[in-house]
C-alpha cells in the first residue's frame, strides 16, 4: 500500500511514462512485458482498449514493483473501474473533477489533460497530482509556463519521442508520455535513456 504523493512520484521519477496503445488484453500485456524487464518502471494502458482493465490485472500481478496507470479515462465510472482493476494512476487528455475526485477517493494519483495556461491553473485547483499538457508543445512554452507557474508538474504527451525526452526535462518537465515512438525503440536505447533521465 502507498500514499498517493508516493504513487505520484514514483509515476514521474524515471522522467518516461510509457504509453502502450494496443487493440486487446494479450497485444497489452506482451508489447509492456518487455518495456518492464528492461527497466522502465511507470506504465499507462489507455481505456481505447477494451481489454486494458484485465491487462492492468495481468501486469500489476506480474510486476508488482512497475506503476500501472489507466489512460483516457474520461468520466468517474471509468476511473472507479480502473481503480478497482488495479490502476495506481489516472490519466486523462482533458480535465474533469470528477474524475480527480473518484482517482483521490480510492488512492490513485490523477493527471488530467490540458492544452493552455488556463487549463493548468485550473487543473492543478482541481487537486491534479501533475498535469498532462496535451498535445505537446514545445519545450519553450514548458519553459515559459514554469516562469509564471513555477510549482506546476508538466507532462508533455503526444508526438514525444524517446530521444526528446531529455531536452522536455530540461525545460523543466517532470516527465513525459511517450506511445508508439517507443514500441519502436531498440531496447538498448530505451535502457540508455532511463539510465540518462533519472
Amino acid at each position: 500500500m502507498s500514499y498517493r504523493y508516493e504513487i505520484a512520484r514514483a509515476v514521474v521519477r524515471q522522467g518516461v511514462i510509457a504509453i502502450i496503445r494496443t487493440a486487446d488484453t494479450a497485444s497489452a500485456v506482451q508489447a509492456a512485458t518487455p518495456l518492464l524487464e528492461a527497466g522502465l518502471t511507470s506504465l499507462e494502458l489507455p481505456l481505447t482498449n477494451p481489454g486494458a482493465l484485465e491487462a492492468i490485472r495481468v501486469l500489476r500481478a506480474d510486476h508488482p514493483s512497475a506503476v500501472i496507470g489507466a489512460g483516457s479515462v474520461l468520466d468517474e465510472a471509468s476511473a472507479v473501474a480502473a481503480v478497482r482493476a488495479g490502476a495506481q494512476f489516472l490519466v486523462a487528455p482533458n480535465l474533469d473533477a470528477s474524475v480527480i475526485r473518484a482517482g483521490h477517493r480510492y488512492g490513485a494519483a490523477v493527471l488530467p489533460g490540458a492544452g493552455s495556461v488556463s487549463e493548468v491553473v485550473q487543473a492543478l485547483e482541481a487537486g491534479a497530482d501533475a498535469v498532462k499538457v496535451f498535445p505537446a508543445p514545445t519545450p519553450r512554452w514548458v519553459e515559459d509556463v514554469l516562469a509564471v507557474l513555477p510549482y506546476a508538474p508538466l507532462v508533455p504527451t503526444g508526438g514525444v519521442a524517446p530521444a526528446d525526452v531529455p531536452a522536455w526535462l530540461e525545460a523543466g518537465a517532470v516527465a513525459c508520455g511517450v506511445g508508439s515512438a517507443l514500441a519502436r525503440t531498440p531496447i538498448e536505447e530505451l535502457k540508455t535513456l532511463l539510465a540518462t533521465t533519472r
